[in-house]
C-alpha cells in the first residue's frame, strides 16, 4: 500500500474532503495537523513549496491538494485500494 501523508488544518473543508475520499477508497494515511504546529507547517512548506492545505504526499511525492487528488481518482490513476491490489 502506498505511504500517504496529508498535512491539514482542523478547520479546512478541503482537508476533510481529501481524508474522506482516501478513506472511501480504502487507503490509510498519516494526518499531520499543522493548525497550531508551526514547525510541522514549515516542514510542509519546505517539502511541497506551497503554503496551502491540504498538502498530500504519496510515497514521498507531492501530488498537491484535494483538487489534485480528486483528479487522480477521476483519471483512474489512484484506484480503490482493493482494486489496485493494495488490500491488507
Amino acid at each position: 500500500m502506498p505511504a500517504i501523508v496529508i498535512y491539514s488544518k482542523d478547520w479546512c473543508g478541503y482537508c476533510h474532503a481529501a481524508k474522506q475520499l482516501l478513506s472511501s477508497l480504502g487507503y490509510a494515511y498519516e494526518d499531520i495537523d499543522v493548525t497550531h504546529d508551526v514547525p510541522r507547517y514549515q516542514e510542509m512548506r519546505q517539502r511541497s513549496g506551497r503554503t496551502t492545505v491540504p498538502q498530500i504526499f504519496i510515497d514521498d511525492v507531492s501530488i498537491g491538494g484535494y483538487t489534485d487528488l480528486n483528479a487522480l481518482v477521476r483519471e483512474k490513476k489512484l484506484l480503490p485500494a482493493a482494486a489496485a491490489g493494495n488490500s491488507d
